[in-house]
């Protein structure tokens, strides 16, 4: 690599333009220029006018610098070309994405969550939640909430600026925070937004949280009737009135409960198929001492249950739930500024942030509609990025907003085949023994769901089965984790984890 000095900081040349500036830079020297009576560095390389003309087209000259050809006189043209850098302005030469530098890996260092419990069950505001399970993650990491130089908060229903309010409980620094509100994926949108902050290099230190205070009931409850505006799921709705209408119930009952339907139409899935997964993800929350629910039910009491929408009843559906969870992730310089942290720290090798596709409404189908086409596509994203694939997973954190969706995800992310999402559950391919454990947490199903901690809460679970803190319900030889959330509306998140320093991990055991 070649580097050029900058206002005495070193520039780190891309090897696409090294070649360029090696041939056409024959002294570099850094003179002071008086502009207005100020002193002003500058960096002088000897160039060929041709080459002037190639690093301006490519926008190899940032446009902050003034560039200049200096000459012998008015007429006569000469090779030196001035790049005049007021120290006010950042010292960096912007090269083209095209010649970027690898972005900079970002690592989940600690983790927190509250309980989730039945609404009302516990007395506490949004604001206690959150200051629970910031104070637990950076408790886990041995930070302080001034080390936190930015922050984004998850969160559907609730006023403006309520990520602030809950902050405002753990400290008073300044930072900038972010409210995130992208349906039932809000938390792991937040989570996205983060990793983007490091990558950029805004910061080192990002905490992600999410919260919800709900109450008890179907989503419709805690919606504000608002008639002077389009809903921004009412084109979903229309794809369900279209196909197999409309029926006094929950609408996301609805939703994924027809898509089940046509599931089984098209596909030949059975009505055991959703009932032995929801009794799986109940069951797997037994050992959570963080669920809703720890109770174990039989496949009787699940079939059985309480209708909610057509076969599908009140145990096969995600209950309504208050809590939060926290993550605090970090640059891979922070890192090494902190070595004592490589330990713990799990690398989140890919996530993906996607939204729908016209297949969505246009081909009138409830698993189109319900998300299908997107997950698909950023799934395939993750693996071409990350060189994973789900034949290197063991863990996987999916959203069984309903059962059914679990079912169709399995498809989606490229677990099976189309349609075969039932031969997964036939298998026993989900759960213990078989190739994935998917949702040991309980998923949202059994440890609850609300709505902007789940993204983050799903974090919170994979970090820490790969770090092998996670009991009676640790997954065996647990190397590769992979998180699926998703808001109807739409917004959907994939991600890989994995451990990010395993021989300090393993010294530390």
């Amino acid at each position: 690599m070649t580097s050029i000095s900058l206002l005495k900081e070193e520039v780190a040349m891309s090897s696409a333009s090294e070649a360029s500036w090696q041939r056409t830079a024959s002294s570099i020297r850094h003179p002071i220029l008086h502009v207005h009576s100020v002193p002003i560095p500058v960096i002088v390389v000897k160039l060929r006018s041709r080459d002037i003309c190639s690093l301006r087209r490519i926008n190899l000259i940032p446009a902050a610098l003034e560039a200049r050809c200096k000459s012998d006189s008015s007429s006569t043209p000469r090779s030196d070309f001035s790049l005049i850098s007021p120290a006010y302005i950042a010292p960096t030469l912007r090269i083209p994405s095209k010649m970027s530098p690898t972005k900079p890996k970002v690592y989940i260092v600690g983790v927190g969550m509250t309980k989730f419990c039945k609404p009302g069950s516990v007395d506490w505001d949004y604001p206690d939640m959150v200051k629970e399970a910031v104070n637990s993650a950076l408790d886990d990491c041995g930070l302080k909430y001034a080390d936190i130089q930015q922050a984004t908060v998850g969160y559907l229903f609730g006023g403006t600026c309520c990520g602030q309010r809950a902050l405002y409980e753990v400290g008073l620094t300044g930072i900038p925070i972010f409210n995130v509100n992208n349906a039932c994926a809000s938390g792991s949108s937040g989570l996205f937004l983060g990793k983007q902050i490091i990558e950029s290099g805004n910061a080192d230190v990002v905490l992600c949280s999410g919260f919800e205070k709900m109450a008890a009931g179907s989503l419709e409850k805690l919606a504000s009737p608002i008639d002077d505006r389009a809903l921004s799921v009412d084109k979903h709705i229309e794809v369900m009135s279209e196909t197999y209408g409309l029926e006094p119930a929950p609408m996301t009952a609805q939703m994924f409960g027809n898509a089940a339907k046509e599931h089984m139409e098209k596909y030949g899935s059975k009505r055991e198929h959703y009932a032995k997964i929801a009794y799986k993800n109940h069951l797997h929350s037994v050992h959570n001492p963080k669920s809703q629910f720890t109770k174990e039910f039989s496949l009787d009491q699940v079939i059985n249950a309480r209708k909610i929408y057509d076969f599908m009843g009140l145990l096969e559906c995600s209950p309504t739930s208050d809590g939060a969870a926290a993550a605090i992730i970090v640059s891979d310089r922070f890192l090494e500024k902190t070595p004592r942290l490589k330990s713990q720290a799990v690398e989140i090798v890919g996530l993906k942030l996607g939204t729908d596709l016209p297949s969505v409404f246009a081909e009138k189908s409830n698993i189109k509609m319900i998300g299908f086409d997107m997950i698909e596509k950023i799934s395939k994203e993750l693996y071409a990025e990350t060189k994973l694939t789900p034949n290197d997973v063991q863990v996987i954190e999916l959203h069984d907003c309903f059962a059914p969706n679990e079912l169709i995800t399995y498809e989606a992310i490229g677990l099976c085949p189309l349609g075969k999402g039932h031969t997964i559950v036939d298998r026993n391919d989900n759960t213990y023994g078989g190739k994935w454990v998917i949702n040991p947490s309980g998923g949202l199903i059994s440890k609850g769901h609300p709505i902007g901690a789940t993204g983050v809460a799903q974090a919170v679970e994979l970090s820490n089965q790969l770090r092998g803190r996670c009991g009676k319900r640790q997954v065996p030889n647990c190397k590769v984790a992979m998180q699926h959330n998703i808001g109807i509306g739409g917004a959907g998140v994939v991600g890989m984890y994995r451990m990010g320093f395993p021989q300090s991990a393993q010294s530390k055991l």
